[in-house]
């Protein structure tokens, strides 16, 4: 490692609900070095299980706040006892799971700006929080406090035209109300609310770092088009909350230089510059080096879609945030609950458990299925609200079952255009120079991204994201550092490696999803009607 130290870097860090993750990526974008401290695994005495505890309600799920400060403490001494040289670090950003919140108690600040080189972190900032367990985003114990906030601004619409989001449990300003209605006295102990990613960064400043747009949109608080604290929001979940948040900034502001407290004890130059923390997804935008147009599509567990947006249209679905490497634009996440179990599934009973029968299956049947269409939600889906297999024949008729073939094309047309359709319900739109960018156990599969590339009449590729918020975090940092100078990101990070080109649309494939798409819509819409019933 030593040998190597005389790269001029930046550091990324990823403050994730699992772990603690670093990476050192060097002046020609090459990661040289990453670590990570795994909370279950290396530090047992909190006693969590997948880096959280679950409560008895089943409802309420929290994180030790010292044991990410520890996380940080045990990564910078083994970087440490590996000669890794801290003073080539020409600056560091981070991501932090978003929505979890952190309360710091009166009086914290003094401590954070005289922190002892002598002392590990953790060590001296054992009294420093007024909650010792903070809320993170698998919490959903708030369903009170998410009517009352919506209540307070004119129903969930309203909420989401506002904040980007209609209100959720795991939002940080339901949390935050949660806290003050349930525990007022440590409410009113607290100085400071940090998200895990401007605590993150306060950690390095040694002072409070403020809350970047980007993670910030995450709280069902701040006004998306306006970048300001939402007034009608904040006094929905607790008073003197303003100042308790302090004044939101732009992704890529430089908040500070680093504290002394890691010149001294580390050797990080005296000039070494904290560029704003933000959330993991935001991160993972930046890492995999979304443009305008662009859209990411993990293919996991459950299907997750990143969009680039320019004109947002907030929906009662999905989240839009602030853009993370472009304070002009925005960023949408949609999440899809029924992904690769579905795709497995239908595998088992129509493929005999095989990927290549499967793959075989799409090849052999044509673009459009001939017009025979389906939805498979063996777990309630959220985007949308629908459970169940529905199927239509080319009549658009309800039929029970497809042949197998005719089944694997109908859920991957299916999976996809939903997605297409769900995205341009927030204001996406395919544009000339759209990317998509796949990533997940699916995109190992050619024939299921070829209908991806199909369906949205774009070329798809390949990227490895096993790091990408750490990644990313580290682009950011190079990115605050030219920040004075206008350059945009795509400009910073063009010498990172390239994506993978993986399929390009079939000759054809427009004019078949073109009119295949609004009939898609339209059925979706009668079975959420059927499923609803009538209104009420």
């Amino acid at each position: 490692m030593a040998e190597r130290g005389a790269r001029r870097c930046c550091l990324g860090w990823d403050f994730s609900t699992q772990q603690v993750k670093v990476v050192a990526v060097d002046a020609e974008l090459n990661v040289f070095y990453e670590d990570s401290v795994h909370f279950d695994r290396d530090l047992l005495e909190f006693g969590t299980q997948g880096g959280v505890h679950v409560h008895e309600d089943g409802l309420t799920v929290t994180s030790p706040v010292l044991m990410w400060v520890q996380a940080l403490d045990t990564i910078l001494e083994r970087m440490k006892a590996l000669d890794f040289d801290f003073s080539q670090v020409l600056a560091l950003s981070g991501a932090g799971q978003q929505h979890g919140s952190v309360f710091w108690k009166t009086g914290a600040s003094q401590v954070l700006t005289n922190l002892s080189p002598d002392l590990l972190l953790h060590k001296q900032l054992q009294a420093c929080f007024s909650i010792k367990d903070s809320p993170v985003w698998m919490d959903s114990s708030t369903i009170a406090q998410c009517r009352q906030l919506e209540a307070a601004v004119g129903g969930a619409q309203a909420l989401s035209s506002l904040t980007g989001s209609r209100a959720y449990e795991r939002f940080t300003g339901n949390q935050i109300a949660k806290i003050y209605q349930q525990n007022p006295e440590a409410y009113s102990h607290t100085e400071r609310i940090s998200l895990v990613s401007s605590f993150a960064a306060s950690l390095f400043l040694g002072s409070y770092s403020p809350i970047d747009y980007s993670d910030g949109s995450g709280m069902n608080l701040l006004q998306i088009q306006d970048k300001v604290w939402s007034q009608a929001c904040l006094s929905a979940c607790a008073p003197h909350l303003e100042e308790k948040l302090g004044s939101p900034v732009p992704s890529c502001s430089v908040v500070g230089a680093i504290s002394s407290y890691y010149v001294q004890r580390y050797g990080f130059p005296p000039g070494c510059k904290v560029v704003a923390f933000t959330g993991d997804n935001p991160a993972s935008l930046a890492g995999m080096r979304l443009e305008e147009g662009d859209i990411a599509v993990s293919l996991g567990t459950s299907d997750t879609l990143f969009l680039w947006l320019q004109e947002p249209m907030p929906a009662l679905e999905g989240h839009i945030f602030c853009n993370p490497v472009d304070p002009q634009h925005y960023m949408a996440l949609l999440c899809f609950k029924n992904g690769s179990l579905m795709r497995e599934k239908i595998r088992d009973e129509s493929a005999s458990c095989s990927w290549s029968d499967f793959s075989e299956a799409l090849r052999s049947t044509e673009m459009g299925n001939g017009g025979n269409l389906g939805f498979y939600f063996d777990i309630m889906e959220i985007t949308p609200e629908i459970i169940g297999r529905h199927r239509f024949n080319a009549e658009n008729l309800k039929v029970s079952a497809f042949p197998g073939d005719v089944e694997i094309r109908a859920l991957i047309e299916g999976q996809f255009m939903a997605k297409r359709i769900h995205a341009e319900g927030l204001g996406y739109r395919v544009m000339p120079k759209t990317k998509i960018l796949a990533t997940g156990g699916a995109s190992h599969n050619k024939d299921i991204l070829q209908v991806l590339a199909d369906v949205f009449g774009a070329p798809v590729y390949v990227i490895d994201t096993a790091n990408s918020a750490c990644v990313g975090s580290a682009y950011r940092a190079f990115h605050g550092l030219a920040a004075g100078t206008d350059l945009p990101f795509s400009e910073v990070v063009k010498l990172a490696p390239n994506p993978q080109l993986a399929a390009t649309p079939s000759s054809g494939a427009s004019q078949v999803y073109e009119a295949l798409l609004p009939q898609y819509a339209k059925l979706e819409q009668r079975i959420l009607a059927q499923t609803r019933g009538p209104p009420e």
